[in-house]
């Protein structure tokens, strides 16, 4: 079982879901940066998901874009992401995994990559823009280091990519609530639920579903068929316009959402 496994695992054991806590690696500098993400898992985020800046945020909803765009403007380089992992996991034991577009992986080196991030302490990749047909070579480092590959699913998705998708991800599989960008919204896409439940049918799986959760009773209506809600938008903003004791109330206020009724 991997670390990513085993803290879906404990919350499951304790009778709620876990919350999965996005912040921009770097974001608003790199000192705070660190500071946030160690305020995210001591105030209830079971895992941590760090967004190193890219310059193409295809995903990405506005706050997230310009909180990446502050990063790089501030001289933010790939190289950077280790040593902050690195001092997160040594100050949490609180999965750390990595949300990262694939040129980058590409330019750094896949098994670079993946071994830099095994030494920092990393525990995986999310990866929003490769598919697994396309991903050998990253399937084969995640083997070899024993790192988490998580795959994205949509609404759009056909059965056979979800089949693939489940047999190859670990970890979870980042379930997508609504086709789009990133950000906060009223009502999130009942085809989730419907995901969900169209990926479970191809095996045992994880589902953490994410875009557009940004309220605890949004993570509890979330809760009643997946295994995680992700939330990011909510947790950047109030780090931007509150720093990290903001960050930290809206931790604990997300988190809240995460006991199942009955357990």
């Amino acid at each position: 079982m991997s670390r990513v496994e085993a803290a879906i695992a404990a919350a499951e054991a304790q009778g709620r879901g876990v919350l999965i806590g996005y912040l921009p690696a770097g974001f608003p500098d790199a000192e705070t940066a660190i500071e946030a993400a160690v305020a995210l898992a001591e105030n209830g985020a079971d895992i941590i998901e760090l967004g190193p800046p890219y310059s193409d945020p295809v995903m990405d909803g506005e706050i997230i874009q310009q909180a990446t765009q502050q990063v790089l403007a501030a001289g933010f380089r790939l190289a950077d992401l280790f040593p902050a992992i690195k001092a997160i996991t040594e100050r949490v034991d609180v999965p750390v995994v990595v949300m990262t577009y694939w040129n980058p992986v590409m330019q750094y080196g896949v098994d670079r990559y993946a071994d830099d991030l095994l030494a920092a302490g990393g525990a995986g990749l999310i990866t929003p823009d490769i598919t697994p047909e396309a991903a050998g070579e990253w399937i084969a480092a995640s083997k070899r280091t024993g790192l988490d590959r998580i795959f994205l699913a949509a609404p759009t998705s056909t059965d056979e990519r979800l089949k693939m998708i489940v047999e190859n991800s670990t970890g979870f599989v980042y379930t997508v609530s609504t086709m789009g960008i990133t950000g906060e919204r009223a009502q999130l896409d009942a085809a989730a639920r419907t995901l969900v439940g169209r990926l479970r049918q191809y095996g045992p799986l994880r589902a953490c579903v994410g875009i557009g959760i940004s309220t605890p009773q949004q993570v509890a209506g979330v809760l009643e068929y997946a295994d995680g809600a992700i939330v990011g938008t909510a947790l950047v903003r109030s780090l931007r316009d509150h720093g990290v004791a903001g960050l930290a109330e809206t931790t604990r206020a997300l988190a809240a959402g995460t006991p199942r009724p009955g357990a």
